[in-house]
């Protein structure tokens, strides 16, 4: 059996700069691409030097391109934290814990040595839709 994989694309998240999409459907799982601190109107960088800050618009971010899928935060299962400052995982984990108030998703987060416009934070995400 062939599964359907379908591109999930919302103008309230930035747009893909690369040969990628926002987010693939596939059967019942969402897989979200990586998400930034990025305005998805003006596509420049929120708070730069901010890390709640960033912290709170890749969330926005991810909210915009679940939604387009008919999806929530409660329906993520997995996500993927990357830090330039393991230092700022508290912060992070504030921002980010406020968006999951019943059963918190499994999660990775990792260190990295730069990521894309020199951001603090990136965040993906893999969700399931409920039957």
């Amino acid at each position: 059996m062939q599964m359907h994989k379908e591109a999930i694309l919302t103008p309230n998240a930035p747009q893909p700069i690369g040969p990628y999409s926002q987010a693939i459907q596939a059967g019942p799982w969402l897989f979200c691409s990586g998400q930034i601190a990025l305005d998805p109107k003006s596509g420049q960088v929120v708070a730069p030097t901010d890390v709640e800050g960033q912290t709170k618009q890749v969330m926005l971010n991810i909210k915009g391109v679940l939604d387009q899928a008919g999806v929530g935060f409660d329906n993520v299962v997995k996500t993927t934290i990357f830090l330039k400052s393991m230092g700022d995982f508290p912060k992070v984990n504030e921002v980010y814990g406020g968006y999951f108030k019943k059963t918190p998703p499994a999660r990775s987060t990792v260190e990295v040595s730069r990521l894309p416009k020199d951001v603090l934070v990136e965040v993906e995400v893999i969700a399931l839709k409920n039957s």
